[in-house]
């Protein structure tokens, strides 16, 4: 099977759900903000006080533009569709699916948003932020999840239903 890519806001489960998508489907697993850290040494929000958030972007883009794997689930972190090459990649390699939930679902699970490394200009909001990704995430997907209301087994039992026609 193709490699499948998760997008989607902070908050929206990626991660969680790829890992139980990896399990059901017998698929490797990444989340690539974890490749990120092993290879700057560092925690994310580390990251992007030290080299800003266009350097932050640049690692970003390089991690996932160079991940190479086969019958994977790659959670990816949020800002990853600012990274034009890296999601190009990405619709080479492996169907993207959009993990979509409203705006107040994301901003009631979120929390300190600081602690997760959440890449923001100086000013921006959360809504802000929002705004500005959906598109994104709409533009990229191959695949767009609406997962409202649904609970982290929902929207993994959707995943599957989309990607294997079962």
């Amino acid at each position: 099977m193709k490699n499948i890519v998760l997008i989607g806001m902070p908050g929206a489960g990626k991660s969680t759900v790829g890992v139980i998508l990896a399990k059901v489907l017998g698929m490797n697993f990444i989340d690539s903000d974890l490749l990120i850290q092993k290879q700057e040494g560092m925690l994310l929000k580390d990251i992007i006080e030290k080299k800003g958030l266009q350097g932050y972007l640049a690692i970003e883009n390089q991690v996932n533009r160079d991940i190479v794997a086969d019958n994977t689930v790659i959670a990816t972190g949020g800002s990853a569709v600012y990274c034009s090459e890296a999601m190009e990649h990405f619709r080479r390699t492996a169907r993207v699916v959009y993990i979509r939930l409203s705006y107040d679902t994301i901003r009631n699970r979120l929390g300190n948003i600081k602690q997760r490394g959440v890449v923001f200009r100086d000013g921006q909001t959360l809504l802000d932020l929002y705004r500005e990704r959906c598109p994104l995430y709409e533009k990229y997907a191959h695949i767009i999840i609406d997962a409202e209301g649904l609970d982290i087994e929902g929207v993994m039992q959707r995943i599957v239903r989309e990607v294997t026609g079962k």
